[in-house]
């Protein structure tokens, strides 16, 4: 009996302990040391570069069919067109094309005929062509009626020899007036040097037609001027890089249609430098009522009289 009591009173003196141990005491001491502080991120730590991947160019010329596609030609006369490389047509094959496709068609002979040029505008060092406005002289004009051209000038001379050249509105600084309140217009302005500095509020009002140096319309030869302005097809950049124009009308010859062809590409390409390789990305012909043809713009280029005799 007495040995259960004494173990019942060791365990009781043993809870007492424990319970005093766990209470926490009134005076905490105070610690003097710094917490550590949190390292931040090098913001100057450049991200990963990407990687641009190139474009992947592949040659087509030693293999049976084009990547991509069932053949290099249909065998039948009916197929689907996006399973075929798309064809590339001479200029003088796609000329003759189009006047079988009115026949067929029983299309009007007389309708205009229309090219659209996709030019690369592209320099070096990220570099590029300004859209451009230019006039050139067809060798065979389709139009019936003549360009009206008012010609800036006080000299009572250059006045005469511009109205017998087929001017239709011909004076100095008092036109100015008249054009901005619309009492007058025309096609194409032109003027002599010394007009310059008297048509400045002009050129809101002008725009691309104001007279330039670069466009031929500002110079001496009146009748040079006249005679290119008179007769001339005005052709502009649109969206950057596009030219649509028309070039002749259907019924023209093939030979005509050609020749103002070759007379539009010629100058087109004169607007870039000549370093810089194929200015023209994908020239298309095509009439008021046919299909559009691919033609190549490089056969249409005048070659350079050293490689003709050669």
């Amino acid at each position: 009996m007495a040995t259960c009591t004494r173990t019942v009173l060791k365990v009781l003196g043993c809870q007492r302990q424990l319970l005093n141990a766990g209470a926490v005491p009134r005076n905490l001491p105070v610690r003097t040391f710094a917490a550590v502080k949190a390292q931040k991120k090098d913001k100057k730590e450049e991200a990963p570069k990407e990687v641009k991947r190139e474009r992947r160019v592949i040659d087509d010329k030693d293999r049976h069919k084009p990547y991509g596609k069932t053949a290099w030609a249909p065998v039948d006369d009916v197929y689907v067109r996006r399973f075929y490389p798309r064809t590339t047509y001479g200029a003088a094959d796609a000329i003759e094309l189009l006047k079988s496709f009115q026949a067929l068609d029983f299309t009007p002979l007389h309708q205009p005929v229309y090219i659209d040029l996709r030019l690369d505008m592209k320099l070096e060092k990220k570099k590029r062509v300004d859209p451009f406005v230019s006039t050139v002289h067809l060798l065979h004009p389709f139009k019936t009626e003549l360009n009206k051209v008012l010609v800036f000038t006080e000299n009572a001379n250059q006045a005469q020899v511009a109205q017998e050249n087929g001017a239709v509105f011909v004076g100095g600084a008092e036109l100015v007036q008249k054009i901005l309140d619309d009492e007058i217009s025309a096609d194409f302005y032109v003027a002599v040097p010394d007009m310059l500095p008297k048509l400045v509020p002009l050129k809101n009002k002008l725009r691309k037609k104001f007279p330039k140096s670069k466009r031929g319309s500002v110079g001496v030869n009146i009748p040079k001027m006249l005679q290119l302005f008179t007769t001339g097809h005005e052709y502009l950049v649109e969206s950057d890089c596009y030219i649509r124009t028309q070039i002749a009308t259907l019924d023209m010859p093939n030979e005509n249609i050609f020749a103002n062809l070759q007379t539009v590409v010629t100058d087109v390409c004169s607007h870039r430098p000549a370093s810089m390789g194929h200015f023209i990305e994908r020239a298309v012909i095509s009439s008021q009522t046919s299909e559009s043809l691919w033609f190549k713009s490089e056969e249409v280029l005048s070659k350079p009289e050293e490689e003709k005799e050669e």
